[in-house]
């Protein structure tokens, strides 16, 4: 049977193993992926695909609301103007 001290010396033989194996294998790795880019011509968006950008624009609501004193109109979103907070939204419907 092994005793705590000898299974720790294996351990620490074992990882050092390990992380000589993984360094080797990476760097076959990279290399390969290197050799690919450039015979295919790839770029990061095509190997990682590109960030979609958003325009920015949104598209306009229609207003559904309109203050019959001064022709300012709420969409309904968010929170509601003084002129129909607190009251029968039916009366202010375009």
């Amino acid at each position: 049977m092994s005793t705590y001290k000898s299974l720790l010396q294996q351990k620490a033989e074992l990882d050092a193993k390990i992380a000589e194996a993984r360094k080797h294998e990476l760097a076959q790795a990279v290399t390969q992926a290197r050799e690919l880019v450039k015979q295919y011509g790839l770029t990061a968006d095509d190997v990682f695909g590109g960030k979609k950008v958003s325009t920015g624009a949104r598209a306009a609501v229609a207003p559904k609301y309109r203050d019959p004193a001064t022709g300012a109109t709420w969409t309904g979103r968010g929170k509601p103007p003084k002129w129909i907070a607190d009251q029968d939204r039916a009366a202010f419907a375009i």
